[in-house]
Parts: structure tokens; sequence; C-alpha cells
């Protein structure tokens, strides 16, 4: 299980990630509070990451690096315009969680065959089972 400081540098790694040099869009902010209500983190502290993010703490579990990296690709994807480079940011992230290259640049291959290009999670973990078995 994380602990609050763990949940709150998630949290803030997804704001940092959907600030793409530019405002949250009501749609993302909306995510971002809903993923914040999941993880037990107040609104009041949610606001405060929106303008202050905190650094990055590494996930000791491969399980909750894999989660977070579904939530990454959730939140990039509710952005219809996503471009090239919230892809590559996105790679980025992945491969800072410690994650395959692998199963990153396999999980952003197979998303096309969606629709919205939405992974569903049972896929997105058997993506991730292959590498590490």
């Amino acid at each position: 299980m994380i602990n609050k400081l763990e949940k709150l540098s998630l949290l803030s790694e997804m704001i940092s990630f959907a600030n793409n040099e530019k405002d949250l869009k009501p749609i993302e902010y909306s995510f971002l509070l809903a993923i914040a209500k999941q993880l037990g983190i107040c609104r009041a502290d949610f606001d405060y990451l929106t303008v202050n993010p905190i650094t990055y703490i590494h996930l000791k579990s491969q399980s909750e690096r894999i989660v977070q990296f579904h939530r990454l690709v959730l939140l990039m994807n509710i952005d219809v315009e996503h471009t090239l480079k919230s892809e590559i940011k996105l790679y980025n992230y992945g491969l800072r969680m410690g994650l395959s290259h692998e199963s990153i640049n396999k999980v952003l291959y197979i998303m096309e065959e969606f629709p919205n290009k939405i992974v569903p999670a049972d896929v997105l973990i058997d993506i991730f089972k292959v590498q590490y078995n």
C-alpha cells in the first residue's frame, strides 16, 4: 500500500503530464479530481498540487507503477487532440518509472486498436506480464 506522500507524488506527476504547456482543460481537471478522490486526496490538497508540484517519488511496487502508467494513458487519451509529443512524454514517464520499453511501445502501438485509444486495464496488465515473466 502506498502512503499519502506517494499518492500526492502520483497526482502531482499526472497534473504535470496534463499541463503540457497549457492550462488544464475542464475534462482533464475533472478526471484528475476523480483520481484524487480515488486516492483519498482532498480537494484542497489537489488544488494545492495544481499550483505547487511536488518531487517525484519512485514507487517500489511494480503493480503500482503499471497502474500509474495506465492512469497516464487514460489521461493522455482524454484529450482527443493529443500529439506525438504527448506520446513521447508518456513513453519517457514510463521509462522513468522503470517500466520495460518494449511494454511501453506495445501499449502505444496497441492503443490505436481500441475505441478512443483507451486500452482496457486487463489488456495493459497482460502486456506487462509478458515482459516480467
